[in-house]
């Protein structure tokens, strides 16, 4: 589905952010990319749709090559590619149905947007999706009301009404207490596996990155090193990612998740975060 070939980023500094990067990703699939700050995780998200220009390679989507792409044509294949930002990215003073339509502006003309005159099939998914996240309570509220939870939880539907093929998905639990991490999580992998969706998810937080994701890639200084199942993470590659540290006591520690769901199509890893949901 998604192809990244020989991608690498220089920026105007003279910094390598991304070196020659190989990568493919099957429909479906949730990949997560794990990695020290500065290793090139959130460019390489970026580049992917093109919020940052790569300075050279090929990324592809269902066989178009975005890089070569027009300001136009890029515009209509960002229709397929739905981002979830870290800070969320909501308009504070819109209300919760009204930043999840938002997802739409994509495909309605620019005075039905401005205008708030969404067709009804769009308003009708909207609800649906509000419904399935647990926010259908909360449509009328502003979003500036809501927590921090909450908040992603309208990025992910307003992610969603886009009717995407492919989620970029920048550290979604950053902000995030552990109970609401993994529930933010789970709700992302599930719905992947409802929509047969794929995702790449930069993430921090190596337990979730091992509960919910698939396929883990690890990033040191702007190179891949570690691209395989959440089972074959152990302690000498994440010394690889990271450096040394103490990684057999993180492994052990399995307290507060006996009560957790772990979603039926991933492997049971040793590294899970603390805390259970109650």
């Amino acid at each position: 589905m998604l192809t990244l070939r020989a991608v690498t980023k220089r920026y105007a500094t003279g910094d390598l952010a991304l070196n020659d990067i190989h990568l493919s990703l099957p429909r479906g699939q949730v990949m997560a990319l794990i990695g020290p700050s500065g290793a090139g995780k959130s460019t390489l998200i970026r580049c992917v749709n093109r919020l940052v220009e790569p300075s050279s390679g090929s990324i592809e989507l269902e066989g178009t090559d975005l890089t070569g792409l027009s300001v136009g044509r890029l515009r209509e294949v960002r229709r397929v590619m739905a981002m979830i930002f870290q800070e969320y990215a909501l308009v504070d003073r819109l209300t919760v149905m009204e930043n999840v339509l938002s997802g739409r502006l994509g495909y309605v003309g620019f005075w039905r947007s401005f205008l708030r005159r969404y067709p009804q099939a769009d308003v009708v998914e909207a609800f649906r999706l509000l419904e399935r996240v647990g926010l259908a309570h909360a449509l009328d509220k502003r979003a500036d009301a809501l927590s921090g939870g909450q908040r992603q939880r309208v990025g992910i539907a307003r992610a969603l009404l886009q009717d995407p093929r492919l989620l970029l998905v920048d550290e979604p639990t950053a902000s995030l207490d552990p109970k609401t991490s993994r529930q933010i999580m789970r709700l992302i992998r599930e719905l992947c596996a409802e929509r047969d969706l794929a995702a790449i998810i930069n993430i921090h937080d190596v337990a979730l990155a091992r509960q919910f994701a698939d396929r883990i890639v690890g990033l040191r200084a702007g190179e891949i090193v570690f691209d395989g199942t959440p089972a074959e993470l152990d302690a000498e590659i994440l010394t690889t990612i990271y450096g040394e540290e103490d990684w057999g006591s993180v492994e052990g520690d399995e307290e507060g998740t006996a009560d957790d769901s772990t979603p039926a199509n991933t492997t049971p890893a040793p590294l899970l975060a603390v805390g259970g949901e109650r």
